[in-house]
């Protein structure tokens, strides 16, 4: 992480403050436990070396997955795994709480490391987290260990895996949160949005490296290093699953782009319009709490929302809807509606794009009014900077508020325009 931030010092420049305390507070983390190893030397060499291996490997495996959230679920079971191990084969684990994280931090680091060299570097927050989260069950795991040994030694395994699993829990939620409040910060979401979206897209996969590293510490007792191999195999199947399932999402999206280009191609709107239009959607929505999926079809919706122009036989001068009269602009929304619909598989967003030009009264989907909001205010907006250009647009908005337009999306909008005004 220190090396990534030496050699592009802008790094920190486009962090927030939650971050950048996320990243202090694994830096002390790391240097107190590589600190305290060198001093004290490296405990059961072979354990460590097995296990940071795995660290090192999951982390270079790491994906993207959607929502732009970074993972490492191999390297997270390898470390989950470590820090709750008992013993391999017949010889006691008897490293303690800081010498995990100087693994888990050599490991991360690494793995890290063909990223940065090829100009990938990894994200610093997300690395911090799972550093810290695995700290934190380090230290408070670590010195259970030899009283859970004893019970395990009567072979009275229940009451071991039930603290294990317990502690886990607890790690898997605190993780949860953390990512919870660095996402809120940096997209500017609802804090309960945010905890909502972290559980629904962190389950599967957190369940499963869970699992994975209990089961890795368990098997250990009677599999040796042989675990380590074991249940890194399945992992990995699970992993080149997500990442498939990130890379058609990710596909996907860059499909619905380049089609929301055709009409600027065409010349039926403004270049840029699209995009305009769904940025600030999708700002909007977060600021009135939409959840990500909702929002992942906002973002559809407002990218297509311009597409039943193509049916035009004269575009319409700049492509500005917001000129034309009620019956013409739902017209437009219909025919762009039905086009969605032809592909089989965006239902709902082909029923936001038809009801955008919908008056507020008749109550049309939320992503519609936001969409009807977004790209009235664009209409008259454009691409200008300019905040007197700006502010009259909102005004106008605002005049129409209560009966074509949503009165909680077009202050939503002005607070959303106000913030991306500021320098």
């Amino acid at each position: 992480m220190t090396v990534a931030a030496v050699r592009n010092p802008r790094v920190f420049q486009r962090l927030d403050s939650g971050q950048l305390l996320l990243i202090a507070v694994a830096g002390l983390v790391t240097v107190a436990g590589v600190a305290y190893t060198a001093v004290a030397g490296l405990r059961q060499p072979d354990f460590a070396i097995g296990f940071g291996a795995l660290i090192a490997a999951g982390e270079l495996a790491r994906l993207t997955m959607p929502g732009n959230r970074e993972v490492a679920p191999i390297g997270a079971a390898a470390a989950l795994g470590y820090t709750l191990l008992l013993d391999m084969g017949n010889t006691k684990a008897e490293h303690p709480a800081l010498q995990v994280v100087a693994v888990l931090a050599v490991g991360m680091v690494t793995g890290a490391l063909p990223h940065l060299a090829v100009g990938r570097p990894p994200q610093l927050d997300a690395m911090a987290r799972r550093l810290v989260t695995g700290a934190l069950l380090a230290f408070a795991y670590r010195p259970l260990a030899e009283p859970l040994r004893k019970v395990a030694g009567e072979e009275n395994w229940t009451p071991v895996l039930g603290v294990m699993a317990a502690l886990t829990m607890v790690t898997l939620l605190v993780d949860v949160l953390l990512a919870a409040v660095l996402r809120a910060e940096r997209v500017r979401a609802a804090f309960g949005v945010a905890v909502h979206d972290e559980l629904r897209m962190a389950a599967p996969l957190g369940a499963a490296v869970a699992a994975s590293g209990v089961l890795l510490a368990l098997a250990s007792h009677s599999m040796d290093m042989a675990a380590l191999l074991v249940f890194a195999a399945p992992l990995l199947v699970t992993q080149v699953a997500f990442r498939k399932y990130a890379g058609i999402r990710a596909t996907y999206l860059q499909t619905v782009r380049a089609l929301s280009q055709v009409t600027e191609v065409a010349g039926y709107v403004e270049p840029g319009h699209s995009r305009r239009v769904s940025r600030l959607a999708v700002a909007v929505g977060r600021e009135l709490g939409m959840a990500e999926p909702e929002l992942l079809e906002l973002e559809y919706a407002a990218l297509m929302h311009d597409i039943g122009q193509l049916s035009l036989r004269d575009p319409i001068p700049g492509g500005a809807t917001v000129h034309v009269d009620g019956e013409q602009a739902r017209r437009i929304a219909e025919l762009g509606a039905e086009v969605i619909r032809q592909t089989g598989v965006l239902e709902r967003v082909a029923e936001i794009v038809r009801r955008q030009c919908d008056p507020c009264v008749e109550m049309p989907p939320l992503a519609s009014r936001i969409i009807k909001v977004a790209n009235a205010y664009d209409d008259l907006v454009g691409g200008s900077t300019d905040r007197d250009r700006a502010g009259a647009a909102m005004e106008r908005l605002r005049l129409g508020a209560g009966g074509e337009l949503d009165p909680s999306v077009v202050e939503a909008t002005t607070l959303v325009v106000g913030r991306l005004a500021r320098p």
